[in-house]
């Protein structure tokens, strides 16, 4: 028998992954889940780069808007919720076709969670303190040392993912990539095709540059205000663009310097989002150019895919 299939198309932010997503749907016959951590909460549209109206009503998309901005969410709701629309489009005879840059979301639902030890606060708070005292990169140093395979994969910057991997070793002993291999997602039961994008750096970071610029045209600001007048979670108020603003808001820096804190920024998680697939190499990447239509893009992955 057959294994249903599930595709997914993943890369950096501002290459251009919805149109091309939207084109290659509607050859496919398939529905768009999305895999961004962002998308998920609502009133942050223009922020986030949010599908439109439009595009939805060209191929229908599942878990955007779904959360509020004041709400927490993490990897175990998003796996929860995206199974079971997958359950629900193949009961349609629909393909289930994920896009997005976040890794993780991508990463929990091929490759599933893990059973790992719950937070200790004591240990946290231990290893939080020599993060303030010594840094990121000294911690990144020490699980070197007890997990190699996670420090490969676990930039030296990402405090929160290091601090995690060495509270995960002293609470089980156990380095956090092992526990990571008995994880059992929807890879094996599933024949899942992953296809990436990119370009030439230089040409992404305009991209990016550009994208930046229509966020401010299409009303950005208003959109931030409007956001700063909630009591943000944690995870929303990460959005690049909410504390760049909020430091222009609060006239610690000109107008131009919030603009540029947001360029630079986005180009920083472009390089991170690019370093975590570079890794996995299951993902098929298509290299595009500025002549690359959406449409003659998506018709190469269809191809790919026949």
């Amino acid at each position: 028998m057959l294994k249903k299939k599930i595709i997914f198309l993943v890369g950096p932010t501002g290459i251009g992954k919805t149109d091309v997503a939207i084109n290659l749907a509607q050859q496919l016959n398939a529905e768009i889940i999305s895999c961004d951590s962002m998308q998920v909460y609502r009133w942050m549209d223009i922020i986030t780069s949010k599908v439109t109206v439009l595009q939805r009503r060209k191929v229908k998309h599942h878990l955007v808007s779904i959360v509020d901005p004041t709400s927490e969410y993490n990897v175990a709701k998003y796996r929860k919720k995206a199974i079971s629309v997958c359950n629900k489009l193949f009961n349609k005879g629909k393909i289930p076709l994920f896009v997005g840059g976040t890794g993780l979301y991508y990463s929990i639902i091929v490759d599933g969670l893990f059973s790992a030890a719950p937070l200790d606060k004591k240990i946290r708070a231990k290893l939080c303190k020599l993060l303030v005292a010594k840094g990121s990169k000294f911690l990144h140093s020490r699980l070197a040392h007890i997990d190699h395979v996670s420090s490969m994969k676990i930039h030296a910057n990402d405090a929160k993912r290091i601090i995690r991997a060495l509270e995960v070793f002293e609470l089980t002993g156990q380095p956090i990539s092992d526990l990571q291999m008995q994880r059992v997602g929807l890879g094996p039961v599933y024949d899942v095709k992953v296809f990436g994008l990119n370009t030439e750096r230089e040409a992404l970071y305009l991209k990016i540059d550009q994208r930046v610029d229509k966020m401010f045209k299409l009303g950005l600001m208003q959109e931030v205000r409007k956001l700063l007048k909630r009591k943000l979670s944690k995870t929303a108020s990460c959005a690049i663009g909410i504390r760049e603003l909020q430091g222009y808001f609060n006239q610690e820096y000109s107008f131009d310097e919030a603009k540029r804190l947001i360029k630079r920024n986005s180009r920083h998680l472009a390089k991170r989002q690019l370093s975590w697939f570079k890794n996995d190499k299951r993902i098929q990447w298509i290299n595009i150019n500025k002549t690359n239509t959406p449409k003659q893009i998506a018709l190469k992955l269809w191809k790919k895919l026949s």
